[in-house]
C-alpha cells in the first residue's frame, strides 16, 4: 500500500506561483509512475503533468511552459511548480502514483489539496 500527502495549495493572485509538493510512503519512484491530476468544481479529473520512472515529463496542453513536474527521490516527493496562474487553475489538485504489471494496475492518490486563482 503506497500512501501520498500532498502540501503546498492555497489562495494566489493570477499571475502569481505556487509549488505543491506530494510526499509518498517509501521509496517507490523507480517503479511508479507519479502524475498530477486537477479537478474543478463541475468538471471531470484531469491530467496536469506526470514524470515517469526514467524521469519523462509530459504535460497537458494547457499547462506547457507555466507548470514544471519534477522529482527528488532521496525525500520520496514529487513536486509541481506551478507559475503564471490563471483563474481556470482553480481546483483540487491530486498527486497520484501508478504502476502496471500486467494485467495489474496499482493506482494510488492523495487526498488532495485546494488551489484557488484569484483576485
Amino acid at each position: 500500500q503506497v500512501q501520498l500527502v500532498e502540501s503546498g495549495g492555497g489562495l494566489v493572485q493570477p499571475g502569481g506561483s505556487l509549488r505543491l509538493s506530494c510526499t509518498a510512503s517509501g521509496s517507490i519512484f523507480s517503479r511508479y509512475a507519479m502524475g498530477w491530476y486537477r479537478q474543478a468544481p463541475g468538471k471531470q479529473r484531469e491530467l496536469v503533468a506526470v514524470i515517469t520512472s526514467g524521469s519523462t515529463t509530459t504535460y497537458a496542453d494547457s499547462v506547457k511552459g507555466r507548470f514544471t513536474i519534477s522529482k527528488d527521490n532521496a525525500k520520496n516527493t514529487v513536486y509541481l511548480q506551478m507559475n503564471s496562474l490563471k483563474p481556470e487553475d482553480t481546483a483540487v489538485y491530486y498527486c497520484n502514483a501508478r504502476r502496471t504489471i500486467k494485467p495489474v494496475e496499482y493506482d494510488y492518490w492523495g487526498q488532495g489539496t485546494q488551489v484557488t486563482v484569484s483576485s
